[in-house]
């Protein structure tokens, strides 16, 4: 493929940079993933399943992750980019369905498929960008991905504690060659200039995908009810479990959730910003998926003792939420508000008085400290025109 043809392929300024209807499409797949790593945390409340359960979210993240900054740069209208869309989407299906064994029986198969999406789509990619200078960044890539399936692969073939470290290490190989610019002998690594993004493109992904993370939370919240049989317990265990999600959402939309494609417009390194507001969305996407569980828990079992572990998930899921809001919060405005870490403070703090308490009641507490936190966003902004975005330099 010649230049022009190559450049074809990358979407064109001054086209609106809006997600496409393949790319929600291509998101559902992520509704299973999650739904699977909260009932696999559900099932393992220990440090070796909370251990697992976030190697896998940051491998699953990191499939979504780069083919959100994949479709941010080339055109998904194009058939060669909806192809590859497509394949991604298929290889996260047989990943997200080997979740729940993937550290026994079905390892080799999400570890295979994994390093399947990421090299086949870098190799096309080489084909198709041939003799764009995309295409030395598409090379850098390669050969990081090609590096980290050593880890992928070799952790397949074993099991237990060997299998959980070197699929960390594959997962740190990763991100951290992202992070970094991908740095690769021959080619150096990718400068933070060379990688043109849309800011109104990316925050519209990062949106689109915490609103999935809180759909699975709903999704498990529901179902926990159908299987109480509506017992007035469970019920009003499901009222706490909905109002914990309504203040997730109401916290994130103010207001760095609705101005992150101006605070990447502003900044000076728009790159780096995307990247710190990627690492905050899987944070508080971790936090999420935590909530998920301690609302499955405390709907089946509102009442009685509060095992220390359900405590652990009833309030670290929305602290973990929160500590990923505050750093999306300085990402885009330099600096945090006061309730974030307070809000955190307080749901450490609350942890020992809870433990002879019934669930029901420390989800509730969790529920009121997000609600102090909502209320200290909707008193900041009464009265004062809306904050500009100012992103650190």
């Amino acid at each position: 493929m010649t230049t022009s043809r190559a450049a074809e392929l990358l979407r064109r300024p001054g086209v609106p940079q809006r997600a496409t209807f393949l790319e929600l499409f291509f998101d559902l797949v992520f509704v299973l993933a999650l739904t699977q790593l909260s009932r696999g945390l559900a099932d393992d409340l220990g440090w070796s399943g909370v251990f697992r359960t976030l190697v896998l979210l940051a491998a699953m993240w990191w499939v979504w992750s780069s083919t959100a900054w994949l479709t941010d740069r080339t055109d998904p209208q194009r058939p060669v980019i909806q192809a590859l869309v497509i394949a991604t989407m298929v290889g996260s299906l047989v990943m997200a369905a080997a979740v729940p064994e993937a550290f026994g029986d079905t390892g080799p198969i999400f570890a295979g498929a994994y390093v399947a999406v990421q090299l086949s789509r870098g190799l096309v990619l080489m084909v198709v960008l041939r003799g764009h200078e995309l295409q030395r960044h598409v090379a850098r890539g390669l050969f990081w991905y090609s590096l980290s399936a050593l880890p992928w692969i070799a952790g397949a073939l074993v099991h237990g504690t060997a299998r959980g470290a070197l699929w960390a290490l594959a997962v740190v190989l990763d991100h951290t060659a992202g992070r970094i610019g991908f740095p690769t002998p021959g080619v150096g690594r990718t400068p933070s200039q060379d990688l043109v993004i849309s800011g109104e493109h990316l925050s519209e992904r990062y949106r689109q995908f915490f609103i999935i993370a809180l759909g699975e939370l709903i999704l498990v919240t529901g179902l926990a009810l159908s299987s109480s049989g509506f017992a007035p317990d469970a019920a009003a265990a499901f009222t706490v479990s909905i109002a914990t999600t309504v203040l997730l959402w109401r916290i994130y939309i103010y207001r760095a959730g609705q101005v992150l494609a101006e605070a990447i417009a502003a900044s000076t390194d728009p790159v780096r910003l995307a990247r710190w507001a990627s690492y905050a969305h899987l944070a508080m996407v971790a936090g999420v998926v935590a909530a998920a569980v301690g609302a499955e828990l405390v709907i089946a079992h509102p009442l009685g003792h509060t095992p220390p572990a359900w405590i652990a998930v009833i309030l670290g899921g929305p602290a973990l939420y929160l500590v990923g809001r505050a750093r999306f919060e300085h990402a885009v405005f330099g600096r945090v508000s006061r309730s974030r870490p307070i809000g955190v403070l307080a749901l450490a703090a609350l942890a020992p008085a809870m433990l002879p308490l019934p669930p029901v009641v420390v989800a509730a507490a969790a529920a009121l400290v997000l609600t102090g936190i909502a209320i200290s966003d909707a008193a900041r902004a009464r009265g004062h025109a809306p904050e500009p975005p100012s992103p650190p330099g």
